[in-house]
């Protein structure tokens, strides 16, 4: 049998030259935020269930909704339902063939941040 001659070739490109890019990072929130949507649904159930449950019960879930921990958790969540929204009407944009040129979907990606976070400020001072 021949001898085989191993060639010392590089490794695949990975994350120490990988340069995320926005539209990467914007589709990996996008996904990041449906499934803490998830855990906030799950919350809300627990607290609703509380609230049929007894007093005592109740407690406990409000406690938690209303404490500081809850607060960050609820606004956190509030930024997520609105990034989640905004992500994806972008989404339906790219579906019917619009903005899909790269100065575009950037464009968009830092809309989808930057309303996140202006309809979170105003949905906080609205209620």
């Amino acid at each position: 049998m021949a001898d085989v001659k191993r060639v010392e070739r590089p490794l695949s490109p990975h994350l120490t030259i990988y340069r995320p890019q926005l539209t990467s990072i914007t589709s990996i929130l996008t996904r990041i935020t449906g499934n803490a949507l998830i855990v906030t649904a799950f919350v809300i159930v627990w607290w609703l269930f509380a609230a049929s449950a007894g007093p005592e019960y109740f407690a406990v879930a409000n406690g938690f909704a209303t404490s500081i921990v809850g607060d960050i958790f609820f606004t956190l969540s509030l930024l997520g339902i609105w990034y989640h929204y905004l992500a994806g009407l972008r989404h339906l944009l790219f579906d019917a063939g619009h903005g899909l040129d790269l100065p575009t979907a950037e464009k968009l990606g830092w809309a989808c941040i930057g309303g996140s976070v202006v309809l979170t400020v105003l949905t906080l001072i609205i209620i």
